[in-house]
């Protein structure tokens, strides 16, 4: 598992990439064919042919970081490969990077705070 910081951007490079590239042939594909600015703490996301391997492209402020993970008798989920780019959410990317089917997963919604604990509704309703 990856931790990133919030509010990261992580983006997903749709379609095949050559997996011969390293981090700065990666690098320099995110910024002329993706149009991003790998230095700028993106997080890029390649897959490869299969779609049994994904490399994870980037800048922690000191230098280039390169993840390449290859799933054992499984492929990634991936969305139709068109041209351009899918922004991600931290929960999507965690899912996706685990093997799991990241177009199913939704962040955890936000639990409503009550207007009154429930000890005091409990003890208003004795008195009624």
């Amino acid at each position: 598992m990856i931790t990133l910081p919030a509010g990261t951007r992580i983006l997903l490079a749709t379609k095949p990439v050559d997996f011969r590239k390293g981090a700065h042939g990666l690098a320099a594909l995110a910024a002329e064919v993706l149009g991003e600015k790998p230095f700028s703490g993106v997080v890029l996301v390649f897959r490869s042919r299969r779609a049994d391997r994904i490399k994870i492209l980037v800048w922690d402020g000191s230098g280039l970081c390169l993840i390449w993970k290859q799933l054992e008798g499984n492929t990634f989920r991936w969305p139709p490969m068109v041209d351009g780019v899918l922004r991600l959410s931290a929960v999507e990317f965690a899912a996706l990077f685990d093997g799991i089917d990241w177009r199913r997963v939704q962040a955890a919604r936000e639990i409503p705070t009550p207007s009154a604990p429930a000890w005091t509704r409990r003890h208003d309703a004795r008195r009624g």
